[in-house]
């Protein structure tokens, strides 16, 4: 397995769409990289319903979805590394500091909305 081509943005949760070539030379549209609440997973292509919901076209063992779920996500996160590299380039000193700065205030804001978000239960007003 291979993957074809990745198209990365942003639509919901949704992160990426990717093809995928099979041993075979099957290839396979409409493979999806999804944010979910545990991290980024692969949703297997689907198709909308008559009833409004989305059911997959394509089924696969536990074992190839582990192996498909690793493949696409190396992909995703290399593509991404590459791009990373490519726009930021490396960093001046002043860059560096300012990098530092930010980092320190947000974790002092941190602190601060822990301390806020700490009350008993005499601090309810009813």
């Amino acid at each position: 397995m291979k993957i074809e081509r990745i198209n990365k943005g942003s639509w919901g949760k949704v992160r990426a769409f990717f093809d995928l070539i099979t041993s075979e030379g099957f290839t396979i549209k409409g493979f999806k990289i999804i944010e979910g609440i545990n991290g980024l997973f692969v949703s297997m292509p689907s198709q909308k319903g008559s009833d409004g919901e989305y059911y997959d076209s394509i089924y696969a063992s536990k074992e190839l979805r582990d192996e498909l779920n690793k493949l696409a996500l190396d992909a995703y996160g290399s593509q991404y590394d590459q791009t990373l590299s490519q726009t930021s380039g490396p960093q001046t000193e002043s860059q560096e500091a300012e990098e530092s700065k930010l980092n320190s205030s947000s974790e002092n804001d941190q602190s601060a909305e822990e301390k806020a978000q700490a009350f008993s239960d005499d601090d309810i007003p009813f």
